[in-house]
């Protein structure tokens, strides 16, 4: 029986959870995409605590209406990476959650290294 997209995406999100652990010198970028918002979160796996988090839904956003979903995706990126310098963090693990690394995931991933964070 075939599996179902979810399901997919989760048995793949397992077996990358397996390898990639995120310290309080080197978080976990976690990336979280709903069919609206994108949502990203800086992540120490061994104190379970999130250091920074920056999302599409968040009010201080300035977003045009008619953006595209990447185009919003890589704001979103920026956003997280200027989080991460206010934390002192330059260098961090990317779990891409489950998703192909292509399109919004992708667009996030590329404006987080362009603002200066390393993965």
């Amino acid at each position: 029986m075939a599996l179902s997209k979810r399901e997919r995406r989760l048995r793949i999100r397992k077996r990358i959870r397996k390898r990639i652990k995120g310290t309080a010198e080197v978080p976990r970028m976690s990336v979280f995409r709903s069919n609206k918002h994108i949502y990203a979160q800086l992540i120490d796996d061994v104190s379970a605590k999130t250091i920074a988090a920056a999302s599409s839904a968040d009010k201080d956003l300035t977003v045009n209406e008619k953006a595209k979903k990447s185009e919003i995706a890589a704001i979103v990126g920026k956003k997280i990476a200027e989080k991460a310098k206010e934390k002192n963090v330059t260098k961090i693990v990317f779990d891409r959650g489950g998703y192909l690394y292509h399109g919004r995931v992708k667009a996030l991933a590329d404006a987080a290294r362009k603002e200066g964070l390393k993965f």
